[in-house]
């Protein structure tokens, strides 16, 4: 696949903390553009890892948005950034960037794939007005208490929820690049996010948010994605999130390392360039046919 030289962003993010900006990339197809695809990234997950499958997905006729979380990146991006909690992230971030898409293609059809918690905020409703599919990629209700394996639960309950924790308070944001998590994040963030991991029901048993509401709402078609190796977003913790879909079509898909021909797959690899020719077609006809654009 040729690599496309994307357009630099900058998008405005109303926000209670006072207006700010999320700095992402337009990739345009080499024709005129059939619809818009934008891509919310998981936690602790920078934008260019989304890259390879944007470039693909413009290949096919998409304009392609992608960005990154106010917040993510280096110590003192996450640092700046340490009052912003993940639920800012859902409600902020994702929705300006589908408001963006939104205003800037007024007259394309709109279609969004979210990654783990960009997922959880297109289930909730946060991408935008005008959305005719969505695709979620290992998103999933996780309750830190139900992973297996055992060593998996571990590294969360304790590496994550008390050792991550703790060093959040000395130093002033989640050093997740020192860790093996990915990037570093705002204090805030990973509070609220392993506050959730702590509850039988993630955001779902937190009065605060609202997430039962928001999702019990959402009409716009659903393409649930994850694979069999994941212990974050097992085929169980996927149903116990869309379940709560009421109004919304929805479809599952479960992939295995031996149908795309590789050893692992895990919580990230269905985004990673190995699997493109044996994943990605799939994803993207889906896509396509929720736009209504498909030949």
């Amino acid at each position: 696949m040729d690599t496309l030289t994307p357009q630099t962003l900058r998008i405005p993010v109303p926000s209670r903390y006072g207006s700010s900006e999320l700095d992402g990339h337009l990739f345009h197809p080499e024709d005129t553009a059939r619809a818009v695809l934008t891509i919310h990234p998981a936690t602790a997950t920078p934008e260019r890892f989304y890259f390879f499958f944007a470039e693909a997905a413009a290949a096919r006729g998409f304009a392609v948005v992608t960005y990154g979380f106010r917040g993510v990146g280096d110590r003192a991006t996450a640092r700046a950034h340490r009052h912003i909690r993940m639920r800012d992230w859902i409600s902020e971030d994702v929705a300006a960037a589908g408001a963006w898409a939104e205003t800037t293609f007024p007259d394309l059809p709109q279609v969004a794939l979210g990654h783990s918690v960009g997922g959880h905020a297109l289930l909730l409703g946060y991408g935008g007005e005008r959305l005719s599919g969505i695709v979620t990629v290992a998103s999933a209700m996780v309750a830190a208490r139900k992973i297996a394996p055992r060593s998996e639960r571990f590294r969360v309950e304790v590496g994550l929820g008390v050792f991550g924790r703790a060093a959040t308070r000395v130093l002033g944001y989640m050093p997740g690049s020192r860790v093996g998590l990915g990037e570093d994040l705002p204090a805030a963030a990973l509070y609220e996010w392993t506050s959730w991991l702590r509850r039988p029901h993630f955001f779902f048993d937190d009065p605060s948010f609202s997430a039962e509401a928001h999702i019990s709402r959402l009409r716009t078609p659903v393409l649930a994605v994850g694979t069999s190796d994941d212990p974050w977003a097992t085929d169980a913790f996927i149903d116990a999130l869309t379940d709560r879909l009421r109004l919304a079509p929805l479809t599952r898909r479960t992939f295995t390392p031996d149908e795309l021909g590789v050893r692992t797959i895990g919580h990230h690899g269905l985004l990673r360039r190995s699997v493109a020719e044996a994943a990605w077609p799939d994803i993207v006809d889906w896509l396509d046919t929720a736009a209504g654009v498909s030949d």
